[in-house]
């Protein structure tokens, strides 16, 4: 087999499997930024939801009851950026790094114990495709329909526009603004508890390696749409199941260069998309409540 077979064969599953923590976390940040927040603690409720699930699925042996541990650890995090920045009213940006330092140094600490555990994970299913990556692209459409085509949906992008404008409506925002951050957090934790249950099946500290971060910029990519989701956060699978079967060539370049790959691309579409907007003097989709965080 020559290299080019080696680097294409099989690479939109691969991408698809490195995708898909990052699609859980993205359509997790772009609800939460649908109802006015920006949470930079994504990448905090990751790690616990990464730590989380691979204990609950060592301990238990089974997978599906390490991706419900994840995410009822990335919620219940999430609830520590809700208390700060509803009723205190602290500083979203400042609320945010304290949640991301805060999971880091607990999944830190609860992870010494899970150094050297053996997991089985989830059995792949037709194509290659595991549980987690069908139950990732079925949320895109069910949050999509339900973000557009409900009544609540609807709630949440009012709030998300304007708070005052929807309270005069009868909608309580703080109560949407919570759910939206624990559902974020909840998707969050998936992400990572897909991530060390699934895709790379060990425990490290450490392991989201930027994904929480990324996730919060893609969700400029996906002009905060939920089905557009899928395709930004295809980008970076894609880079880096590309850079994963580089280094199995004899590839001239780096290893420690083809580890960038997938940041790199991120960033650049991030750049050229905020350029874009910049350019046309528009949002994007973005809501307007959005601007209110800046203000503060």
């Amino acid at each position: 087999m020559s290299s080019v077979d080696i680097v294409l064969s099989g690479l939109f599953v691969s991408a698809l499997r490195s995708a898909t923590p990052l699609l859980f976390a993205l359509l997790g940040e772009c609800l939460t930024q649908r109802a006015g927040r920006i949470n930079l603690g994504v990448e905090g409720q990751m790690l616990v939801g990464a730590a989380a699930g691979y204990g609950a699925t060592a301990l238990t042996g089974s997978p599906w009851l390490g991706l419900l541990a994840g995410a009822l650890a990335g919620a219940l995090l999430s609830l520590v950026y809700a208390l700060l920045t509803v009723p205190a009213a602290a500083n979203p940006f400042a609320s945010g790094l304290a949640v991301w330092m805060l999971g880091f140094g607990l999944s830190a600490y609860a992870g010494t114990a899970l150094v050297g555990l053996r997991i089985e994970g989830f059995e792949p299913l037709a194509w290659g495709l595991t549980p987690s990556i069908v139950l990732a692209l079925a949320l895109v459409p069910l949050i999509g329909l339900w973000l557009y085509r409900t009544r609540t949906g609807l709630r949440w992008r009012a709030v998300g526009e304007s708070p005052e404008t929807a309270r005069a409506a009868g909608i309580t925002p703080w109560v949407v603004i919570v759910s939206a951050i624990a559902v974020g957090g909840l998707l969050s934790g998936l992400g990572g508890a897909a991530l060390s249950v699934d895709y790379t099946r060990t425990w490290a500290e450490g392991m989201t390696a930027g994904r929480g971060l990324v996730a919060v910029g893609l969700v400029i990519v996906a002009r905060w749409n939920p089905w557009l989701a899928l395709p930004a956060a295809l980008l970076f699978g894609a880079a880096e199941a590309l850079s994963l079967r580089l280094q199995t060539t004899d590839s001239a370049i780096s290893a420690h260069l083809l580890h960038t790959l997938p940041y790199l691309t991120s960033l650049a579409v991030f750049a050229v998309t905020c350029l874009r907007l910049g350019a046309r003097r528009g949002d994007g989709g973005a809501p307007a409540g959005l601007k209110a965080v800046f203000d503060r």
